[in-house]
């Protein structure tokens, strides 16, 4: 049987306007996507959904492997070549059958080859495929002895095979240990989730560190032989000039990993003991485009859906970088991008591509700038523009008049909150009637780390220390009679790296513009005038955002203070 939309209609999971908006999309790709992975891109059902609802249609149980430990003597059954071979982990093993978590449980002859190896009947049961890598990873893998192993056989040599090989050459280049360490350090990115590698000579070793939900994380400490070697395998990977080493260097690549492609942007810079390498990590199949995906309280996505039925006017994110300004404008083009209207974008890089949408690429050399793509894309009768970032006023000018000649805009600005957002317009020289005129709602945002939901556990702390930190509880707390109230956070496990995070939200501070506000920016008021005005006219600020998720229990006191008030 085949998946369609009428599944997930059947199981609530969609709407009938949600399923016309797919097959609209379906339509205009050609049919050369299945229209469960629109819905999937479109942000209205998870990845999780989808295989579920597949394995229902298939007659097959669903696994869920982050909530299953496998039996090691179901490990036992499959050497890791041929569990990677077949896309399948062994869970349980029952007599004379064997339970297998499969990325294709119908793959009738992965299921024959898995019953000669073990000897067993086979259960297959369906797994998300992110998922079943993972679980390979940790449960097939020993860093340690892997690690230990590529040290042990690299002879201290530069690497010289890589730059030209051909096939012969290849085969061997996969086994020699610089290459196979660097596809170590890689994959070990991938799985952890990692958004940053960075690779930094010491003066006795070399550190590789992950940015993992925002922080910076010990990944291996290696030997200082292996500095050159690597450094050079890795400028190989990027098409990079090897021989330079006195001037910083960067490009961008694309993998595949596990099986996934990513798209990888990697920076050299000399140092005092080498090179320093930072790759940054792109998976265009898992960024999370979709409003409801974002962490927004329900107050705040309501007006952000009603500003997107605009259909002309500004609509600003700001926050520093790293804060998920791109993901957030990424799922609000997605949620306008119905199919019947034209949207075109210009972005420095395209970070993720979006189907259905038209995006361009920055190029200064070639004299595509921000604002001379932004006049050529006034003359493709676009109804939705979205300009990566306002850097300039000749940028924000122009985008400010499209919005005020029927256009609807959407653009980042580095500001630390939304009420400083039009004072910085003024201050890049932008004329206060046209940001008053234009703008419809600025969206500050920062990202905060969730509570592991794996060992989440309570605790108890008295409403004072909350107090004396600067946040302002609900009434409705504050009265209840009690002097401790129940929190959460994350004990530390396996799951997490012992942080007690694992993954991260959206905070966000959303100010609409109201006429009151417009007569403000008129007259050059200062942001802090803005700021009391629209939590006034009801704008919840970013710390009373962040405290009502840690009420909730989805973050914690430490992780705001260190988002919130750094």
């Amino acid at each position: 049987m085949v998946l369609t939309g009428e599944h997930f209609l059947q199981e609530g999971l969609i709407t009938g306007d949600q399923l016309n908006q797919a097959i609209t999309k379906q339509r205009e790709l050609d049919n050369k996507e299945s229209l469960a992975r629109i819905l999937v891109q479109m942000g209205f059902i998870s990845e999780r959904d989808r295989v579920r609802c597949l394995g229902k249609v298939w007659g097959v149980p669903f696994a869920d492997i982050n909530e299953v430990m496998p039996q090691a003597e179901a490990l036992e059954l499959l050497s890791p070549q041929n569990a990677r071979k077949f896309k399948a982990l062994p869970i349980e093993r029952h007599g004379s059958r064997v339970i297998v978590a499969m990325v294709n449980p119908l793959d009738i002859f992965a299921i024959d080859e898995i019953r000669l190896i073990t000897g067993l009947d086979v259960e297959p049961m369906i797994v998300i495929e992110e998922d079943l890598y993972g679980a390979l990873q940790q449960y097939y893998r020993s860093e340690g002895e892997l690690l230990a192993g590529v040290i042990r056989d690299f002879d201290g040599s530069e690497l010289s095979i890589g730059a030209t090989p051909d096939d012969e050459q290849e085969q061997e280049a996969d086994d020699a240990p610089i290459i196979r360490l660097a596809n170590l350090i890689i994959s070990q990115a991938v799985i952890d989730k990692a958004s940053d590698i960075h690779i930094e000579p010491q003066k006795d070793g070399l550190r590789v560190r992950y940015r993992i939900d925002g922080v910076l994380m010990e990944g291996m400490n290696l030997p200082k032989k292996v500095s050159a070697a690597l450094s050079s395998r890795f400028k190989i990977i990027a098409n990079m000039d090897i021989a330079e080493k006195r001037m910083p260097q960067d490009n961008r690549i694309s993998m595949t990993v596990s099986g996934k492609e990513f798209d990888f942007r990697v920076s050299t810079l000399p140092c005092v003991f080498g090179e320093k390498i930072v790759m940054r990590v792109l998976d265009k199949g898992s960024i999370k485009v979709g409003l409801k995906k974002l962490g927004l309280l329900e107050n705040n996505l309501a007006a952000i859906e009603d500003m997107c039925t605009k259909t002309y006017g500004i609509i600003l994110v700001t926050g520093p970088t790293g804060s998920g300004k791109s993901t957030t404008l990424y799922s609000i083009l997605n949620h306008i991008n119905t199919g019947d209207n034209n949207i075109i974008t210009i972005e420095d890089p395209v970070e993720y591509e979006l189907s259905g949408i038209n995006q361009c690429g920055v190029n200064v050399r070639a004299g595509m700038t921000f604002a001379a793509g932004l006049r050529s894309m006034l003359r493709q009768d676009p109804d939705v523009i979205m300009v990566g970032e306002m850097r300039d006023n000749e940028t924000a000018t122009i985008a400010m008049e499209a919005a005020l000649t029927g256009h609807l805009v959407l653009s980042t600005l580095h500001t630390n909150d939304a009420p400083s957002a039009p004072t910085r317009l003024i201050d890049m020289g932008v004329e206060p009637f046209l940001i008053s005129s234009s703008v419809i709602g600025i969206l500050a945002q920062r990202l905060m780390r969730v509570t592991c939901t794996n060992c989440k556990e309570q605790y108890q702390v008295k409403k004072s220390d909350i107090v004396r930190f600067g946040f302002e509880l609900p009434n409705h707390i504050m009265d209840d009679g009690n002097e401790t109230i129940t929190l959460y956070r994350g004990a530390g496990c396996e799951k997490c790296k012992k942080s007690g995070y694992k993954g991260r939200t959206g905070v966000h501070e959303l100010m609409l513009m109201t006429d009151e506000i417009r007569d403000m920016i008129l007259k050059h008021e200062p942001a802090h005038l803005l700021r009391a005005t629209a939590v006034k006219n009801g704008m919840q600020t970013l710390q009373s955002d962040a405290l009502s998720k840690v009420l909730l229990g989805i973050t914690t006191i430490d992780e705001v203070i260190r988002v919130i008030y750094a």
